[in-house]
């Protein structure tokens, strides 16, 4: 196809994806003349990941690119990997501090095993101390009813990558990282709309 139709099919500008092929974000076609390049269904679908990230997920252009060089290489490990692309998206936050005393408390209490630079870590600091900022709960009790649906969420979505390469297996942990986050929020605030509508009141 040539890139006026690749613009149509996935939505984007041509001045957009020309954008993206000078960055190198999307590979250049197949040269056929001086002036015409061919495209493929492969570059459809990373034009298509490319506006996922970019549009969906509403992350900056430079978060975008570290995201893709994480599924073009994604390195000798899926946990690795997964940490840098949590570190590429929202919120973002000051990671050069050193102790994060709320949230390793926290974590300790959950049981969970973790990496002490993982920049899930600065987030739930972050997080918490908004938290308490604003006299809202944070205490154990919360944390453990919060980290137990979590837990129970993320074994989930990691079940399916016991079946995968690493080849597959990277991809899958960090676009699903990027682009299922939104949708848990989405339904999390519909099961709080549907909740409250359909209370029966004593």
């Amino acid at each position: 196809m040539r890139i006026s139709e690749l613009a149509e099919r996935s939505g984007v500008p041509v001045a957009t994806v020309k954008y993206y092929i000078r960055e190198g974000m999307l590979p250049r076609g197949v040269v056929t003349s001086a002036t015409r390049a061919e495209y493929d269904d492969d570059h459809l679908a990373r034009l298509k990941l490319i506006a996922a990230l970019a549009d969906v997920r509403g992350l900056p252009l430079a978060r975008v690119r570290d995201i893709l060089a994480l599924v073009d290489e994604p390195g000798l490990d899926a946990l690795t990997t997964l940490g840098r692309a949590v570190g590429a998206l929202p919120p973002y936050v000051d990671a050069d501090r050193v102790n994060y005393p709320r949230a390793r408390a926290a974590i300790d209490d959950l049981g969970f095993t973790y990496d002490a630079d993982f920049t899930a870590v600065a987030q739930l600091e972050e997080a918490l101390g908004a938290l308490e900022a604003a006299g809202l709960a944070a205490d154990a009790e919360t944390l453990r009813r919060y980290g137990g649906a979590m837990r129970s969420v993320a074994a989930e979505e990691i079940a399916p990558m016991s079946a995968m390469s690493l080849d597959e297996a990277v991809p899958y942990a960090v676009l699903g990282t990027a682009l299922y986050e939104p949708v848990m929020l989405a339904l999390r605030r519909l099961a709080h709309h549907h909740l409250l509508a359909t209370r029966t009141e004593p």
